[in-house]
């Protein structure tokens, strides 16, 4: 199978392409409006591809059909992603990022994001992917076996920007914070801000993600 999508064309010609991906019952639809919203310079051509999950059943939700990058069986932190799900998502987004470098755009100009869910697919697939992108887009989310990157991992030095809401309820500010300490000893170039909101996506926060695309995609 391959993942569906919308997307948000480039301004001008296509130089570069961010994937962003969404949360648990979301779709790629709930994070297109924040394409218009970074604005974005017209000549960093910028293209945004908003996947939208696989729909399946999620066990803490009753086993309640929706779409979700992994099942999710437990609250506890240690067993919340499952990671053979987490795997699978992951190579169709893999998919997704070599349609992009077949068709032109090199991986050095592909930033792979995700919110929640989408960020746990980002943080697992960008450190073993083939190709060093330019960068990651790490929000409100946590890790899926985390033991596992130091024998995994093939980029070794990416650049991973990770944000948090200090009043987060549904993934704790602590297990974003773990996650930012694991990038951090295995050398990721990881920047970290919090900012005093939920699980969600503030102003202030979209403005440091347009700087941050602003610096990685020039």
């Amino acid at each position: 199978m391959s993942l569906e999508f919308v997307q948000y064309p480039a301004q001008g010609e296509h130089k570069a392409t961010v994937i962003w991906l969404h949360g648990l019952g979301d779709s790629g639809d709930g994070f297109l409006p924040v394409a218009s919203q970074l604005g974005l310079p017209a000549e960093l051509g910028v293209k945004f591809i908003f996947p939208h999950a696989p729909v399946q059943p999620v066990t803490i939700n009753g086993g309640m059909e929706m779409r979700s990058w992994y099942d999710i069986k437990s609250l506890d932190l240690d067993k919340r992603a499952d990671e053979q799900g987490v795997r699978e998502s992951a190579y169709l987004v893999e998919q997704l990022i070599d349609q992009e470098v077949e068709s032109g755009i090199p991986a050095n100009k592909i930033i792979l994001a995700g919110f929640s869910q989408g960020g746990v697919i980002s943080l697992h697939l960008a450190p073993r992917y083939k190709h060093k992108l330019a960068g990651v887009m790490a929000l409100s989310t946590y890790m899926c076996v985390p033991e596992k990157l130091a024998n995994e991992a093939v980029q070794r030095d990416l650049n991973i920007f990770m944000a948090h809401g200090r009043q987060d309820n549904v993934v704790p500010f602590e297990a974003g914070k773990h996650a930012f300490d694991v990038l951090s000893t295995h050398n990721m170039e990881v920047s970290w801000q919090d900012y005093p909101m939920a699980h969600q996506v503030c102003m202030q926060e979209l403005q440091a993600i347009a700087q941050w695309l602003v610096t990685r995609l020039s």
